[in-house]
Formats: C-alpha cells, sequence, structure tokens
C-alpha cells in the first residue's frame, strides 16, 4: 500500500498531462488476463468450431468433385452402352434383313420349282387326256367306220382283221395314198 500512497501524490502533483507506469502495467496486465481468459472461453471453441466446419466443409468439396467425377464417368460409362447396343440392334436388324432376303430367295426358289413341277404335271396330265381322249376317239370312228362299212356291204364287220385294218389306216392319218387332204 505504501506504493500506492507514493503514487497517488505524485500524480495529484503533477500539472497536465502525466503517465502513471504504474497504472500502465495494471491495465496492461488487465487486458492480459481478460485476453488469456476470452482466449480459452471464446476464442478456442470458436477456433475448433471454425476448424471442424473448414474441415467439413473441405470434405464435401472434395466429395462433390469425387461425385462429380463418377458421375462424368457414370455418362460416360452409359454412352458407351448405349453406343454398344446401338451396334448391336443394328447388326441383329441386318442379320434379321439377311434372312428374311435368304427366306424371301429360298421361297420364291421353291415357288418357281413348284409351279415347273406343277406345269410339267398339268402338261402330262393334258397329253395323257389327249392321248386318251384322241384313242377314244379313234376307236368311236374305228367302230363307226364298221358300222357304216357294214350296213354297206351288207353283213357285220367285226373281225379282228378288219379292226386293225381301221385303225391302222387311222394311224396313218387317214390319208389314202395318192390322195391329200
Amino acid at each position: 500500500m505504501h506504493l500506492l500512497a507514493e503514487v497517488a501524490p505524485a500524480a495529484a502533483s503533477a500539472p497536465g498531462l502525466s503517465i502513471n507506469f504504474f497504472w500502465i502495467i495494471v491495465a496492461g496486465l488487465n487486458f492480459a488476463f481478460f485476453l488469456a481468459v476470452i482466449w480459452i472461453v471464446a476464442f478456442k471453441p470458436i477456433a475448433n468450431m471454425l476448424a471442424a466446419r473448414v474441415t467439413k466443409i473441405e470434405q464435401g468439396l472434395a466429395d462433390a468433385a469425387q461425385a462429380q467425377r463418377e458421375r462424368d464417368s457414370a455418362a460416360a460409362e452409359r454412352a458407351q452402352v448405349i453406343a454398344e447396343a446401338r451396334r448391336e440392334s443394328q447388326a441383329l436388324i441386318v442379320a434379321a434383313q439377311k434372312s428374311a432376303q435368304e427366306l424371301r430367295v429360298a421361297d420364291i426358289a421353291a415357288t418357281r420349282e413348284e409351279l415347273s413341277r406343277l406345269r410339267e404335271k398339268a402338261t402330262a396330265d393334258i397329253t395323257a387326256e389327249r392321248d386318251r381322249a384322241l384313242a377314244d376317239l379313234r376307236a368311236q370312228v374305228a367302230d363307226l367306220a364298221l358300222t357304216a362299212a357294214g350296213k354297206l356291204v351288207g353283213e357285220e364287220m367285226n373281225d379282228a382283221r378288219q379292226r386293225r385294218l381301221v385303225e391302222g389306216y387311222l394311224a396313218q392319218g387317214g390319208t389314202e395314198p395318192g390322195r391329200k387332204n
């Protein structure tokens, strides 16, 4: 206390503005003490919170960058898969068109072969029918000729030899030697 008593009268006796080093030191110590208390109580937790927040933000940015890379990679992979699917579908379309063309050619060939076979069969049937009709017609003409000759001669002509003569005549085309139709 003695020290305070000496400093106080000296401050009172000095006229004007004077600097008292004691109070400057006391004020400096008070400032240092309150700064240390505020640093421990407020600034350190706030600094820790800010550091945690900076870490969290940096982690979020890193995660966002990683997600962007993965998204870009997935987009490129998706584009590649789509391109591959398009190539495969185009190959399938070409194969289907080729197969359809081959089937069409095979069907046309089979149809032509069937038409040719049916034409040949129809030609053979027509020829056979014509030959049968001609044979029937010759037989009827021969019977009519024999009947007419029998009426002219007055006796019946049904002998096998006479029938052969008439059929031979009809086979020659019904022309007599020296006579033209």
